[in-house]
């Protein structure tokens, strides 16, 4: 099961936004970890969103196509489904694109 947002620090993102993924970034580990497990870790955390995301969107696709062929549920949920896909999707290529935007920052700099 996939872990709440936390709500109680200013500006994070409201508890009101259910289902959508949130990795387990493995925030409660210890400090002592090698950098190839933390390296590990990373990774294994954006793989982990990354197969969230596209489970939703698959999950979306189903929904759509069952409504459409009259076997599947009602617009409502097919709609909620493919938001929370498209949202998902979204929150993914911000996080790509903060990931870009940090390795530019790091291979800019002067040793």
């Amino acid at each position: 099961m996939a872990n709440t947002i936390p709500t109680a620090i200013p500006g994070t993102i409201p508890s009101s936004i259910k289902g959508l993924p949130v990795p387990d970034l493995g925030a409660g580990s210890s400090k002592s970890s090698s950098s190839a497990g933390a390296q590990s870790d990373f990774f294994n955390a954006l793989q982990g969103a990354m197969n969230q995301v596209e489970q939703l969107h698959s999950d979306a696709q189903g929904k759509v196509a069952g409504m459409l062929d009259g076997s599947g549920d009602d617009v409502h949920s097919a709609m909620i489904a493919v938001e929370k896909a498209g949202l998902a999707f979204e929150m993914m290529v911000q996080v790509r694109n903060k990931i870009v935007q940090a390795y530019q920052t790091v291979s800019n700099m002067q040793f």
